[in-house]
């Protein structure tokens, strides 16, 4: 026995028994024998076994308790051993609340990102988890005994979301308290509108929604003139007509394309702008925008910022506001659209998808993802822009996966690239993919087909979002993509995002892969410039800690 405990005799080690809250006291409580033995009271001699549980068969549980642990304690500086208290006696006393049983469940929910530091908890971060946890403890679904941790609950996600990323369904499995027939309504009056709790399904004990998730559906929404080609004059426009002059016969030509610049310059000249004038006064500051990614806030920032005259800006403005007006006008060809299904077939199947998150090697055996299906729909205009809806259905995905997979096939698409350079980006050879915009991605459900076979033998409801449907598309106009596409209307996300690839002038060999020349023969590697394109920043960082997407 450890030094720090007191001395016990060999009797005594040699007697101890077992003592559980629910054993009978009375005949669990041995003789004293040895030094330690309590003196006999009154000078009569010590009680035998016998006699000490005959005497205490009259006694309550309580004061049984409380004798014997007298006894253990007679003659020590300190407790020896003490026996714990009845929850039962804490009942009567007043000292302890009702317990309530917990049940292991699934939970259906859905959310908008927007506001939200992500999916999982991260304090001080607000996060989806945090207010749904909050919500749990104020409806009584979790005890306050279980408030300051959510592992008592054994708490977890069948896929996290990033950083202003949102989810029609996805699902979180814990131990709650679900006695009350309207928890469900009760946790949602703790809720912001923007978060909902669909409803649960009664579990196994050894379920864990990560683990038992077969597969999982996303959706990525984008606007259709995400598809058209850099502009004429940019970066990115000169290095693609550089290589094709170079290598020949290797990337497509885009009529449509062209002519869609070609009636945006024909606008521009009506008005009276000489665009080639405008665009040499803010070339510099382009360049030094495209390198630091600086980003004005407001208009006073952005003139200051390209540095320009008061005409000058004026003029600026106009030329962005026929671009931005041809933009929403556009609307995608046949032949474009067939293009696009096509790249997005060549994500199906297994493939290693290294290239497509950050901090995975090729040899990683997490990189290899199976992909089951990506289907794009036909365009919807919304609000005068037209959208294209791409259905991601995959087993498993990794950090900013989704978003780099539509990265890669919009820029093979736009640029006239091969579409076999999406096939290339599963080799070895490590290459730069921007990621999309997260304001397009949202998961629409996870799926629990084996799973769901083993509850029927049980009895129970299958994790399912099929009774939600109604309520779930309903969300989603109201919080998804109405949000979507408000955003987009207000800041030019999409744009922004793809005028920044076509104006960089960093690292010239970045983007080889999307020209004619390809990725290089005599090096396995395109350099990697992570410091420029900020695709290592804080964030991405700390949500290397999970491994799913968002």
């Amino acid at each position: 026995m450890p030094s720090s405990k007191i001395p016990m005799s060999a009797e005594w080690q040699k007697s101890e028994p077992s003592v559980s809250q629910n054993d009978d006291l009375s005949s669990t409580i041995p003789a004293a024998a040895g030094p330690e033995a309590a003196p006999p009271a009154n000078g009569t001699p010590a009680e035998s076994n016998n006699q000490q549980r005959k005497r205490g068969r009259g006694d309550s549980k309580k004061v049984r308790r409380e004798n014997y642990n007298k006894r253990q304690n007679h003659g020590n500086s300190m407790p020896v051993r003490q026996l714990p208290r009845d929850r039962k006696e804490d009942e009567e006393d007043g000292e302890a609340k009702e317990r309530q049983p917990k049940r292991k469940v699934a939970c259906m929910i859905g959310y908008c990102g927007t506001g939200y530091h992500g999916m999982q908890i991260n304090p001080p971060q607000r996060t989806i988890e945090g207010d749904i946890f909050n919500a749990f403890v104020k409806a009584g679904a979790i005890s306050e005994d279980n408030s300051n941790d959510p592992k008592k609950s054994a708490f977890m996600r069948a896929a996290r979301t990033d950083k202003g990323v949102h989810a029609a369904g996805n699902v979180i499995s814990l131990k709650l308290i679900i006695e009350d027939p309207d928890i469900v309504e009760k946790v949602n009056s703790f809720l912001p509108d923007q978060i909902r709790l669909w409803g649960y399904s009664r579990t196994t004990k050894g379920f864990e929604c990560r683990k038992h998730c077969d597969s999982r559906i996303y959706e990525y929404l984008i606007p259709s003139y995400s598809f058209l080609p850099p502009k004429p004059g940019s970066a990115l426009a000169k290095q693609i007509n550089e290589m094709a002059d170079k290598y020949p016969s290797v990337t497509r030509d885009d009529p449509e394309g062209a002519r869609f610049w070609a009636d945006v310059a024909h606008q521009v000249k009506v008005a009276g702008i000489n665009e080639d004038e405008i665009r040499a006064a803010y070339s510099e500051a382009l360049e030094e925008q495209a390198l630091n990614q600086k980003k004005p806030r407001d208009e006073g920032s952005l003139k200051t910022f390209l540095n320009l005259s008061d005409d000058q800006f004026s003029r600026f403005k106009q030329i962005r506001a026929i671009e931005n007006a041809a933009r929403r006008a556009y609307r995608i060809s046949a032949d474009r659209l067939d293009l696009i299904r096509l790249a997005m077939k060549k994500y199906e199947g297994p493939h290693n998808f290294h290239n497509f998150t950050i901090g995975k090697d090729f040899n990683d055996p997490s990189s290899r993802r199976y992909m089951k299906s990506l289907v794009a729909s036909d365009p919807k205009i919304i609000e005068g822009t037209e959208w294209i809806s791409i259905k991601i259905h995959g087993q498993s995905f990794m950090l900013h996966q989704i978003r780099k997979m539509i990265g890669m096939a919009a820029q093979v698409v736009r640029t006239g690239a091969p579409l076999d350079r999406i096939n290339e980006a599963f080799n070895r050879r490590k290459i730069n993919i921007p990621k999309a915009p997260a304001l397009g991605l949202l998961l629409e459900r996870p799926v629990y087909t084996n799973f769901n076979e083993r509850l029927k033998s049980f009895g129970r409801d299958a994790v399912s979002f099929d009774a939600y449907n109604d309520k779930m598309e309903e969300f989603k106009m109201k919080y998804i993509y109405d949000k979507i596409y408000a955003e987009e209307a207000k800041e030019n996300i999409f744009y922004g995002f793809f005028g920044f690839i076509d104006n960089f002038k960093g690292d010239v060999h970045l983007f080889d892969y999307l020209t004619a020349k390809g990725f290089p023969e005599d090096d396995d590697s395109v350099p990697i410039t992570d410091a420029v394109l900020k695709e290592m920043d804080e964030e991405d960082m700390e949500e290397l800690e999970g491994d799913n997407e968002g």
